[in-house]
């Protein structure tokens, strides 16, 4: 449906009004005019001088601006670049090669300077699946992506020997710790094949403690403590990962047979390539605003090997190159930052990287990081980064609640529900979490099951992945919701002209977070504290421990 013209300049007054009186009223529009809202941001603009010149960066035109159309026409080019690579745009494969070259030939195009930000990693591909079996004492062939799967960034290898089981504690509500010390391998036979159980800490650990004990092979099974704990996961060795041995994940019952097992002798074949390999990260920023106060933008460029990564994540990639053409003459007060993050799929080691490098008088000036992976995923959820801790208990560094409240303001504003999304560490904020940069953000869901009340709020299918694609071939511009696009990128458009305009509510809440620290008594931990003593299972999409 499209509203007229001056129904459009109405809702537009009445939205300027609103934002201009104070943040708070924005929760208070009547869903008569937040659905004019809703329209009025929906509809394209009916006259290019709406949008052509974009000097002030105005946040109630910036969101009719950013059009789905034009987003999804990114997508379709995203589509493309995948298409003639193989099937996939994969860090360190021709298909990311080109989609840098498109992100930066559009970049330019655009006026904006360009950085290539290189850097090295540890590249991971499947050639085929696993092979698993026992030589005795009974011939067994076990199934791939039933019994066992890899660990990401295993290293490739036969190799058959005897197995042994280094320290495991079976049973619902054990507390193993396995392998997780040099002393759990005390009289471990160099030449056989490690069995270890899931527990404590990192599968990395369990992996090296095993190769430096002589083991020409690993498996982790899972902990079976519990009934969630029993399957087959998405695990990850870590891309720093140094063990030199294959290594596979199996399920709790394998894992408790193999043990019980006497004499057995079990032979892997891991046909993966792990090597190093240098991609680049994309950089660019406003030719206006204040290079000491920096809104920076994220979203990572790389799909996984087995697809086209179009929600996962196009969706971030293409919004944020429509975000970058809005602002591309803005008058702004703030310098905005974007960035197009490389190897994220490989363990968010792009963004890792930037923020590790910079000097630290260059990450003082980024005030807050905003990050956009997977914006449309077909049967979504509408999440906003928990950055108060409200819904998670995990709250981010100081001005994150803030941010969180700004993309609150906004789907207020439109009428639209949304919820907290858990800072889980699987995406690219990750890093500036730690380093006590505020931050902020949006996603759609992953793999995780939307329930029956998510769908009676956002429609949808209960009891389906939010994306049944995720991290699959079928993951292409068919996987995509055009409306989730359209609310999502509008509120990059929304939060982040704010935000070039004044970072004040951000200020407020670092300044208050820094004079309560001064106070003995009521002393906070900083972000980076409290993700200490936070039990980070994840970096990047995969189970780290």
């Amino acid at each position: 449906m499209r509203i007229n013209n001056k129904v459009s300049l109405c809702a537009t007054v009445i939205l300027g009004a609103s934002l201009l009186s104070g943040a708070t009223q924005a929760r208070e529009i009547p869903p008569e005019l937040s659905y004019l809202i809703d329209q009025y941001w929906s509809d394209a603009p009916s006259h290019r001088w709406e949008c052509g010149f974009g000097f002030t960066a105005a946040p109630f035109l910036m969101p009719r601006c950013m059009t789905a159309e034009n987003v999804m026409a990114r997508l379709d080019d995203f589509q493309a670049i995948a298409d003639d690579n193989q099937g996939n745009r994969a860090a360190g494969l021709e298909g990311y090669d080109a989609s840098v070259d498109y992100v930066e030939d559009e970049l330019r195009r655009m006026g904006y300077r360009v950085t290539r930000d290189p850097f090295d990693f540890n590249a991971f591909y499947e050639n085929a699946d696993g092979l698993l079996s026992a030589l005795a004492p009974v011939p067994t062939a076990y199934e791939w992506n039933v019994d066992f799967n890899y660990l990401s960034q295993t290293e490739p290898g036969t190799v058959s020997a005897l197995v042994e089981a280094v320290d495991l504690d079976l049973g619902e509500g054990n507390a193993s710790t396995s392998g997780c010390e040099a002393d759990d391998f005390a009289g471990f036979t160099p030449g056989n094949i490690a069995l270890v159980q899931r527990g404590a800490c990192a599968f990395q650990t369990k992996a090296e403690n095993a190769a430096a004990a002589g083991a020409v092979g690993a498996i982790v099974f899972n902990q079976g403590n519990s009934p969630d704990r029993t399957g087959l996961i998405n695990a990850t060795l870590g891309s720093e990962y140094s063990g030199g041995i294959p290594v596979f994940f199996a399920t709790y019952d394998r894992g408790v047979e193999w043990s019980q097992t006497e004499g057995l002798m079990l032979s892997m074949d891991a046909d993966v390539i792990r090597e190093v390999r240098t991609v680049d990260n994309v950089i660019a920023e406003s030719r206006w605003g204040n290079p000491d106060n920096v809104v920076m933008l994220g979203a990572h460029l790389d799909s996984v090997f087995e697809g086209a990564g179009i929600n996962d994540n196009g969706t971030g990639s293409a919004a944020l190159l429509e975000m970058a053409d809005l602002m591309k003459r803005a008058r702004i007060h703030n310098k905005v930052r974007f960035a197009w993050w490389g190897a994220e799929e490989a363990g968010l080691v792009g963004s890792t990287l930037y923020v590790q490098n910079l000097p630290p008088e260059e990450l003082d000036k980024i005030k807050v990081y905003l990050n956009f992976d997977m914006i449309g995923s077909p049967n979504f959820y509408y999440g906003i980064y928990d950055g108060d801790g409200s819904d998670f208990d995990l709250a981010g560094p100081a001005g994150s609640a803030a941010t969180e409240s700004l993309f609150e303001d906004y789907f207020a504003l439109r009428g639209q529900p949304s919820e907290g999304s858990e800072i889980s560490f699987r995406s690219d904020y990750a890093e500036f979490f730690l380093q006590d940069v505020a931050f902020g953000g949006l996603f759609t869901g992953a793999e995780v099951i939307k329930t029956e009340e998510q769908a009676a709020i956002y429609g949808g299918v209960a009891g389906d992945a939010f994306d049944p694609c995720y991290h699959a071939e079928c993951d292409d511009v068919f996987n995509v919701s055009e409306r989730a696009v359209e609310v999502n990128s509008d509120a990059i458009a929304f939060v982040t002209s704010l935000l070039a305009r004044s970072t004040k509510v951000i200020d407020d809440e670092i300044a208050a977070a820094e004079e309560e620290e001064t106070e003995p008594a009521l002393r906070a931990f900083s972000a980076s504290a409290a993700a200490s003593q936070y039990d980070i299972t994840h970096w990047g999409k995969y189970w780290i421990k």
